[in-house]
């Protein structure tokens, strides 16, 4: 993909704008470096993650060489066919072409392999090993992504990037779900459609009923989100719930407001943080 296409960058701490040196994304205020492993740009490597994150950094790293079989074997079992069981939920994101796209937790690009072509496809998660083979799908299936390894509650966009912004599986397991969706409309431009597919709170948690490499020590952060209704920010529009995968799943999807004239974003201009 060409690099003419590539999203904005911005510090995930404070949203200072990055510039692209040799081998790193660089803060020019603060001084700190993102480097770019094997052309994907580290902006949480894991001796600073912590929590959940840390825990199912790890934890898909292990297990990202066989993610997509399990997957795929899950379909099976619940009677569908990859393709038919992703669509259920894609289809709803409506992407035009020329849309910038971005997936909170891409995992191993499953979710890419179906979209739409002509769209611009950017995907982040807390996993590296995971991201790898998420690489190595899209050379396989001569589909173009950008990928980035970091964590949801701090997304390395500037505000007002994407035209859709998307994630499924796995909210409930972030160390702070709540910030997370809260950056994910922060990135979404006014007027974006945004969508979320996770488990109902009574059903298991994390999305991966059937998966035999499930970790079963889940732990779910305090104030977990799992109702759709304490999913939905104020102030959202046309909000659509529906359940999926026999009551299972539930898919959320809202846009974000457009912005009335005088009270267009102002760029954060705070002191750098330390993380």
């Amino acid at each position: 993909m060409s690099t003419d296409l590539h999203p904005a960058l911005s510090d995930p701490f404070n949203h200072y704008s990055l510039r692209l040196g040799k081998g790193y994304w660089e803060n020019p205020l603060s001084g700190d470096k993102y480097y770019i492993n094997g052309g994907i740009p580290v902006f949480l490597p894991e001796e600073l993650m912590s929590g959940n994150n840390l825990k199912y950094s790890r934890f898909y790293d292990r297990i990202s060489r066989f993610y997509r079989f399990s997957s795929l074997l899950a379909s099976r079992f619940g009677g569908y066919s990859d393709r038919k069981s992703r669509m259920r939920y894609l289809q709803k994101l409506h992407i035009a072409p020329g849309n910038r796209v971005l997936e909170v937790a891409v995992g191993t690009a499953d979710n890419l392999k179906y979209l739409p072509e002509g769209a611009i496809y950017s995907g982040i998660d807390i996993s590296f090993g995971m991201l790898t083979m998420a690489a190595k799908h899209l050379r396989k299936w001569k589909r173009s992504a950008f990928l980035f390894q970091g964590e949801a509650e701090h997304l390395p966009f500037p505000a007002d990037s994407f035209d859709v912004v998307f994630h499924v599986g796995g909210i409930v397991l972030f160390n702070d779900g709540q910030r997370a969706l809260q950056e994910m409309i922060r990135v979404a431009r006014p007027g974006a459609r945004l969508l979320i597919v996770d488990d109902k709170e009574d059903t298991p948690a994390c999305g991966e009923r059937f998966n035999p490499f499930n970790p079963g020590d889940i732990s779910l952060p305090g104030g977990t989100m799992a109702l759709p209704s304490r999913l939905i920010p104020h102030g959202m529009k046309n909000i659509e719930i529906s359940i999926l995968d026999g009551g299972n799943l539930f898919c959320l999807i809202f846009t974000k407001p457009e912005l009335r004239p005088g009270h267009e974003h102002k760029p954060l201009m705070t002191p750098a943080v330390q993380r």
